[in-house]
């Protein structure tokens, strides 16, 4: 199983050093890849207010993940990096497929992108998007980005994108890069299986992950991935909150109980913890990687 962190961002502000020295503590502790999440724009909370679900507003810091993913590449080139999660449909499909073809190539094939259809309307409006059709979207751009990334030249006519005879130049190393869904739902679990590589399991996750019902919907997703007639298992990514409510033992059970119904990847998590600075965070991941010994994979 490969053990990664999200990136905590928000916590840690928007100093480059700060970036830097994260990066490069989270590879010196043998962590295989690092999550960062995606927002355009925030939304502000006195207008937005009436919002059930708003995690993120005008006050977080959230970075431009493919932009920083070029700066994370070179600051600690031995971390892998994934997108948790893009949401793609707010975004042109060329112009994706180019910035992650371009990452890949600066990271060494290092990249996973994880995508969703994303949850703030807000920013489709901002974007020129639109937020009803986000889920036919999605899934006509994965294809899209796959055939970008691998054939010579492409043409397409599709309900959102249109193109004819043009080419990603220089293509990504991995071809195709990896495309991960992220979510919980069923309708996000039926497309990693079926259009994707993998899901990147969404909030909330269980404490004890072989007695709740994801064993049940683990296995429901190989099925449709049966069914579909696709090879090869579909990738697994969970989470691990690192809160001190929970002993560094409790943490290594619930980090085996997930591969034990065959995960093959875990982000450590440390947002929304209190912890304030990039000390503290590594600290933390610190007490995680120990935890996880003989866990982390290269």
């Amino acid at each position: 199983m490969h053990v990664g962190v999200q990136l905590p961002q928000n916590e840690i502000g928007a100093d480059p050093g700060a970036i830097r020295e994260l990066a490069q503590g989270i590879a010196g502790l043998g962590y295989h890849h690092v999550g960062v999440l995606d927002h355009v724009l925030g939304a502000d909370r006195s207008v937005y207010g009436d919002r059930e679900y708003l995690p993120y507003d005008s006050d977080s810091v959230i970075h431009e993940p493919l932009v920083l993913f070029g700066y994370l590449a070179a600051c600690a080139p031995e971390l892998h990096l994934l997108t948790a999660i893009l949401v793609l449909p707010q975004r042109q499909t060329a112009l994706v497929a180019k910035q992650l073809a371009e990452v890949d190539i600066l990271s060494s094939g290092k990249v996973r992108v994880g995508v969703g259809v994303g949850w703030n309307d807000v920013e489709y409006d901002a974007l020129g998007m639109s937020f009803k059709t986000r889920g036919r979207r999605i899934e006509e751009q994965v294809g899209l980005l796959r055939r970008l990334w691998t054939e010579p030249v492409v043409s397409f006519e599709g309900e959102f994108d249109s193109m004819h005879a043009v080419a990603i130049n220089p293509p990504p190393v991995q071809r195709p890069i990896p495309i991960w869904f992220g979510g919980s739902i069923e309708r996000a679990r039926r497309r990693a299986a079926v259009l994707g590589d993998g899901l990147v399991m969404q909030w909330p996750l269980p404490a004890r992950p072989l007695e709740s019902d994801w064993p049940a919907k683990i296995e429901q997703m190989r099925q449709w991935r049966r069914e579909a007639g696709l090879p090869g298992d579909v990738g697994l990514e969970a989470r691990l909150i690192a809160d001190l409510d929970s002993s560094p033992e409790e943490w290594r059970r619930t980090a085996e109980e997930w591969r034990e119904l065959g995960v093959s990847h875990l982000s450590v998590r440390t947002l929304r913890l209190g912890l304030e600075t990039v000390e503290d965070h590594l600290e933390r991941f610190a007490l995680a990687s120990e935890a996880l010994a003989g866990m982390l994979e290269p």
